[in-house]
Order: C-alpha cells, then sequence, then structure tokens
C-alpha cells in the first residue's frame, strides 16, 4: 500500500507530460486529463481508508532514510486533504472541458485554450497532492513553486489586458511569499542542520528560545500570505475575478487552503502552543475587514473573493485555539469551505455566461428564467453564510464550542466577531442573490445584454420605437423588453452543456454529503486533530520505516492499529531492531494479537 504514496503525485504529473505530448488531438487530451485526475481520487480515496484503519504511511524516496531524504508521509489530515482537493480538480476539470466544448462548437473563442489548459492545470494538482504529502519544508517549498508556477500561466489565460493587470500583483505577491520561505528554510537550516519535519521537531527544541520564535514567525508571514490572512490578504479580491470561471473556482477552493494546511502542520509539529494569541487575532481580523469589504462590492465575483477572504478567518481561529477541538472543526471547516467556495464560483461561471456580466447592477430575474441555476447558487450561498443544518453552520459551532471550552477572554471576543462576520455574511448573500435571482429586469438591462451577446443595442433601440411598438405606454414596453430579456436568458440557459451543470450540482451535492455526513466527519477530524496535537505520533511515525519504504507503519496513528508481527518471528535483516517501535508513545500497548 505504501505504493500509493508517490502514485498520488505521479499520476497528475505523467497526465501533464501525456496531454502536452497529445496537445494536437484536444479529444484525447481530454480524455487523459480526466483519467488522471479519476485515477489519482481513487488512490487517495484508498490511501485515506488505509491511513484512518492502520496509521500513517511514509515513504523514503530512493532509500534514503529521513532526514536526509525526501520523505512521503500520509496521515489522517494529508489523506483527508488529498481526497477533498482532488474531487474538486476533477469536477472542475469536468466544467472546463465542457465550456470549452461549447466555445469551439459555437465558433468562439474559448477561454481555457484545450492544448495549454489541461497540461498547465494537471501541473497545478501535482503541486497541490505533493503539498500535502510533503515530510520536509524544502520539499515543500517546491510543491508550492510547482502549483504557483501553473497558477501564473491559469490566472493569465487569454492574454486579455484585464486578466496581465490582475495577474500582476499576483505574480508579485506569490514571489515575495517564495523569498520569505526559502529564507525561513535557509535559517531553520543554518540553525538546526535539517528540514525533515519530523526531525525538526525535535531540534527546535535545543535552540535558543529568541531564535526559535524568529523561525517561527517567519514561517508563518510566508504561509499566511499563501493563505490570504490579514493584513496580507489585499492581493486575492484583485486577482481571482478576471480569470476564466473554472480557473477562479479552483484558485478559490484550493489554493489559500494549502497555505491554511501548512500553517496547521507547522503550527501543531514543529511549534505547538506558539502564537496561539497571534493567530486568534489574524483570525478574528480576517473575518472582519473581509466581509465588511464583501458587502460593498457590486459584483458577485469580487463579493465571493472577500468572503473567501473573511471565511479564512475561521480556520486562523481554529488553529490559535492550539486544541484539539479547535483544530478538528478547523479542519472540518476547510473541507467545507473547499467545496462550497468551488460550488459557487462555478454557478457564477453559469451566472455569467446566461445573462453575459456578474454585476449586480445589470443582473435580475434569473429565478423564473433559470430555476435550476438560482438553487445551485442559493444552496452552497446559504451554506456559506452558516444557515443551520449545513456544515457551515456545524464548522462554527464547533468552531465557537472549542472557543468556549477554552474559556478566556480573547477567544471569546473572537466568537462575537465570527457571529457578526456571520450575520454580515448571511447579509451579503441574501443581498447577492436577492438582486441576481429574485427581483425583476432592471431597466435599461436588456441593451446590455444585447451589446454582450453581439446585438448592436443603438439598432435595437430605434428598432423598438418604430411602427406599432411606437404607440406602446412606458410601463408596456418596460414589460415587453424585460419579457423579452427572459426568453433570451431562458435559450441561453437551455444551451448551457451539461457537462457545466452536471459538474456545478455534484460540486453542491458533495457539499450537501459533508453536511448528511457531519458526524462521522466530525468523528476523523476529531482523531486526526487528536494525532496533530501529539507530535510524537507524526515522529515515530517517520522515524520507524526503513530507507527503502516498504517498512509500513506498525502501530496506531487514531486508536485503531494493525496486528503487530508475532513476537517470535526472527527478522531477516541483522540490522533491524528486535522490536518494531510504537507509534502512540513508549507506554502504550495496543494489544491487537492478543
Amino acid at each position: 500500500m505504501v505504493a500509493l504514496l508517490p502514485l498520488a503525485v505521479v499520476l497528475p504529473m505523467a497526465g501533464a507530460g501525456v496531454t502536452l505530448i497529445a496537445s494536437r488531438r484536444p479529444k484525447l487530451q481530454r480524455m487523459l486529463s480526466v483519467s488522471a485526475l479519476a485515477a489519482q481520487l481513487v488512490v487517495a480515496l484508498a490511501m485515506l481508508v488505509w491511513v484512518d484503519n492502520n496509521g500513517a504511511m511514509v515513504m523514503h524516496i530512493g532509500g534514503w532514510s529521513a532526514p536526509f531524504g525526501i520523505t512521503l508521509v500520509a496521515d489522517r489530515l494529508a489523506a483527508f486533504m488529498l481526497v477533498v482537493s482532488t474531487t474538486v480538480t476533477l469536477a472542475v476539470l469536468v466544467y472546463a472541458i465542457a465550456q470549452g466544448r461549447e466555445d469551439e462548437g459555437g465558433g468562439g473563442e474559448s477561454e481555457t485554450p484545450v492544448s495549454i489548459f489541461h497540461p498547465t492545470f494537471l501541473i497545478l494538482a501535482t503541486g497541490v497532492s505533493n503539498a500535502f504529502l510533503s515530510g520536509d519544508l524544502f520539499n515543500l517549498f517546491v510543491s508550492f513553486e510547482i502549483l504557483l508556477t501553473a497558477s501564473y500561466v491559469l490566472l493569465t489565460l487569454g492574454g486579455t489586458k484585464e486578466r496581465l493587470r490582475a495577474g500582476a500583483p499576483y505574480i508579485v505577491v506569490s514571489l515575495l511569499s517564495s523569498i520569505i520561505f526559502l529564507s525561513a528554510i535557509a535559517l531553520i537550516y543554518a540553525a538546526t542542520g535539517t528540514v525533515n519535519l519530523a526531525d525538526l521537531a525535535g531540534k527546535l527544541d535545543t535552540v535558543p528560545p529568541g531564535i526559535k520564535a524568529t523561525l517561527g514567525a517567519v514561517l508563518l508571514v510566508a504561509f499566511g500570505v499563501k493563505a490570504a490572512v490579514f493584513p496580507m490578504s489585499a492581493w486575492l479580491p484583485d486577482s481571482y475575478p478576471t480569470a476564466p470561471a473554472p480557473v477562479t473556482a479552483v484558485f478559490a477552493g484550493l489554493l489559500t487552503k494549502v497555505g491554511v494546511y501548512a500553517i496547521i502542520r507547522v503550527q501543531t509539529l514543529l511549534f505547538p502552543g506558539s502564537y496561539g494569541t497571534l493567530l486568534m487575532i489574524a483570525g478574528g481580523l480576517t473575518m472582519l475587514v473581509g466581509i465588511l469589504g464583501a458587502v460593498v462590492q457590486p459584483g458577485i465575483k469580487r463579493l465571493l473573493s472577500f468572503t473567501l477572504v473573511s471565511h479564512i478567518g475561521y480556520m486562523i481561529f481554529g488553529v490559535g485555539l492550539a486544541s484539539a477541538a479547535g483544530i478538528s472543526a478547523a479542519i472540518f471547516y476547510v473541507a467545507h469551505h473547499i467545496l462550497v467556495q468551488t460550488a459557487l464560483f462555478l454557478a457564477s461561471g453559469l451566472i455569467e455566461r446566461v445573462a453575459g456580466t456578474t454585476m449586480l447592477a445589470r443582473l435580475g430575474g434569473l429565478a423564473s428564467a433559470a430555476p435550476v441555476l438560482a438553487v445551485l447558487f442559493f444552496i452552497p450561498a446559504m451554506n456559506l453564510a452558516g444557515v443551520p443544518p449545513l456544515s457551515g453552520f456545524l464548522g462554527k459551532v464547533g468552531l465557537f464550542e472549542a472557543a468556549l471550552a477554552d474559556g478566556r477572554v480573547l477567544p471569546l471576543i473572537v466568537v462575537g466577531v465570527g457571529a457578526l462576520t456571520s450575520l454580515l455574511t448571511l447579509y451579503a448573500i441574501v443581498r447577492m442573490w436577492g438582486r441576481t435571482f429574485w427581483r425583476p429586469v432592471p431597466e435599461g438591462v436588456d441593451d446590455d445584454h444585447q451589446h454582450d451577446h453581439g446585438v448592436d443595442p443603438d439598432t435595437q433601440v430605434g428598432r423598438t420605437t418604430t411602427g406599432a411598438e411606437s404607440g406602446m405606454s412606458t410601463g408596456t414596453r418596460k414589460r415587453a423588453t424585460r419579457a423579452a430579456a427572459r426568453r433570451r436568458t431562458q435559450d441561453e440557459v437551455a444551451r448551457l452543456p451539461g457537462g457545466m451543470i452536471g459538474a456545478t450540482t455534484a460540486m453542491v451535492a458533495v457539499g450537501l454529503v459533508l453536511t448528511i455526513g457531519a458526524g462521522p466527519v466530525y468523528a476523523f477530524t476529531q482523531r486526526a486533530a487528536d494525532n496533530l496535537m501529539d507530535p510524537a505520533v507524526y515522529v515515530n511515525a517517520v522515524t520507524s520505516t526503513t530507507g527503502d519504504g516498504e517498512d509500513e507503519l506498525r502501530g496506531s496513528v487514531g486508536g485503531t492499529a494493525p496486528d503487530p508481527a508475532p513476537a517470535s518471528e526472527p527478522t531477516s535483516d541483522p540490522s533491524a531492531p528486535s522490536e518494531a517501535p510504537a507509534v502512540d508513545g513508549p507506554a502504550e500497548t495496543t494489544g491487537g494479537g492478543s
């Protein structure tokens, strides 16, 4: 089973190479890219089940044992994140394929050129997967660079002036955060002589407290930029909305969460109990500043981008609590937000396709013209707002309960900020949904809609004021205009590719599954959090495997242990230890063989 670790990274990477070779055969390229991500999802699910039942999975690449070689590690947190991220990338890929085929079939220019998009998208998936499985800081840095390089290409697809202008600050900020991260790695190596996470967990304790605090702060800054934590979040709302809908969806769903994952991993393994106050303050400010920006936005994409920033604050708050309950709720909220935010950006892409815009002032009447689309947007929107009993509500309840159990004043203050943020999110979402779907088509939108679809509005205005229509009253003319706009919208909805609607529906459905299965999922995240709160679990998992990567962990990483080998069985390797080391602590006995 240990072979699943490199396979989870190799599949999308190999798919990128093969799709690049097949760039002149679009149908083959699409089939190969979907197959690569579908296979990766199967591998991720198998890994999740195995890790939950047997403990962490570890492989030392090339037979070089830690801390000298590259180590891949899948514990419960990494496997869970891999499953969620692969689900999202597969759904977004299906959406993008359907959109591209419709654009090509209609004679238009595709926003996601097939020959460029597919290899780059798979490279992005490779970087995300490798980041979750990395067992050392430098490999994590390489993972960030892989996914960021791919994101530069995806963000500027089409080469329009708006996308290049929006992509420039994103590239500059990403490069700056990478420089900070690389500097932190150099400082850590100079202080400890290693960058392996398991090795660092012990060696950082020998570093003087002031130096250790500085190293942790530099890492937090680097990851905070990538996660869009306030005050390092100003780049995000200006960068994401201009990209094609599939690109915006995968960016919003995944990229910032890789930064959050890195913060969780480093804070629980390398600096446990440190920076809790700072993280809670940053989390509260991120919530408040993000949602205040959202409520004044004139367009759907920018509004959702600001809510994305805002809800990162909930996750950072959970990490700052530095308790098993807080970490568990943060992990659950990460999964919830990935699914919901992706679904909302996919649905906003459908809105833009049928209405020609996502500006709220030019939208209206879509509930009657496109009722399915109204539902597809409404469900994840209410989920994002935290309406009971959806997963957003359950995640916030978990975070608030962990804060109340903490009992300190600061967590209680942040709970108040979180409750206010939730109310403001609901206000922003209801305002957005009402203007887009519920109210009638605004006056003058008919001409804008025609202009967006290649019709000269001046010609149409001249036509509507001649002949029999010249005798129409103003009210009758308005009703006729709105009816015509509604009919055109219905025609656009009828032409929506099934793949785009199907992928959006799938993401909405997975979000609902998370709500229905919240009990088992929360139990899983609690087991993952229990492991994270005990760094010895991770350290023993890495150090108890041999360099060839064939030894799988003996012992429990989450409470269920496999049957150990019989004590009387001799070992064929004279250099091997006579007993397999325990993973849950030196004093614990699982009793799996009795």
